[in-house]
């Protein structure tokens, strides 16, 4: 198992003297937040510095001159932190923390609009529209459908406790896990996929990006699927695109709305825009508000200074 060495909290007397500080795209209302909350000047940190004394750092990105023995906690202004690990070796024993905020109630909606316009028509009567053709579709139901939603996590929960709020059935999938969790009817290991994947309605990943999960979704799960939507707002280097385009052109995937991609921005001739029965949609479903930055930097900053580990405390070790 990972190690936890990077959920440790700074010890009270280092953070006591540490420095707080906050990259310049922090905007400048949340930096008064942050000072409000920890009675302490914020400056604004340099990429090109490396502080002698602890510090503390809020920020999207770590830049390598801040990389160093001195960094006691890195409070991520995202809820993915998958690229920090990876830019280069995390400093020993540094908290990292993430922001959540309402992503999981956000993210939720999106999904379930998408649900709905698919039971709907709605990609459909637009393109209709668009023709200026007059012709019914019949719609579908939700309620008594199944959603098979991989990752049991806060996102995972939210957005499956909402989808049982219409009456489909939900089932999870956790990485060799079998308990009950928040929002689910059942959860199953991810070994034990393909009964559930084969009778889906829908497939959605709120996987997180890590070793086990790069290119998950290849070419023996597309396959496994009978004709489902499905619904990406995890991270994008989950899919195999050409794997999934095979799916799309074959009908084992009926429908795909992928909210992220391996490579974001897509250029304007990048293959994704010119698969059959997709939409996509620029990294959008959960964005961070600076409200969120905020509540959840308190909660750390109390749980912290309480000699807690924070909620969203990250194992460098496993991504997530």
């Amino acid at each position: 198992m990972p190690s936890l060495t990077h959920r440790r909290v700074p010890a009270p007397g280092p953070l006591a003297r540490g420095r707080l500080l906050a990259a310049p795209t922090v905007d400048a209302a949340v930096v008064r937040e942050l000072e409000r909350i920890t009675g302490r000047p914020v400056h604004r940190g340099s990429s090109d510095t490396t502080p002698r004394e602890p510090f503390v750092y809020v920020g999207a990105t770590l830049p390598d001159a801040l990389r160093s023995a001195s960094l006691l906690w890195f409070h991520s202004v995202n809820a993915g932190t998958d690229a920090l690990p990876a830019a280069g070796p995390w400093p020993s024993g540094a908290l990292l923390t993430r922001t959540v905020g309402r992503m999981g109630e956000r993210i939720a909606q999106y999904v379930l609009a998408w649900v709905l316009a698919d039971c709907q028509s709605v990609p459909e009567f637009a393109a209709q529209h668009a023709r200026a053709e007059w012709r019914r579709i019949p719609s579908e139901p939700a309620a008594g459908r199944t959603a098979l939603i991989y990752g049991t996590g806060r996102i995972g929960s939210a957005v499956a406790a909402l989808l049982r709020g219409c009456g489909i059935r939900t089932v999870g999938v956790a990485r060799g896990a079998r308990t009950a969790a928040a929002g689910f009817g059942r959860v199953v290991g991810a070994d034990e996929d393909a009964g559930p994947l084969a009778s889906a309605r829908w497939v959605v990943s709120t996987l997180p990006l890590t070793t086990a999960t790069d290119g998950f979704f290849g070419p023996d799960r597309f396959a496994g699927m009978g004709g489902a939507t499905f619904i990406n707002v995890g991270r994008g280097r989950t899919v195999d695109m050409r794997a999934l385009e095979t799916a799309l052109r074959s009908g084992a995937v009926g429908r795909a709305v992928l909210d992220v991609l391996p490579e974001e921005p897509a250029a304007p001739d990048d293959p994704c825009w010119r698969l059959p029965r997709t939409v996509i949609t620029p990294h959008s479903a959960g964005i961070t508000a600076d409200e969120d930055i905020v509540t959840d930097f308190a909660a750390c900053w109390d749980a912290v200074a309480q000699g807690r580990v924070p909620d969203t405390a990250v194992e460098v070790g496993r991504g997530y």
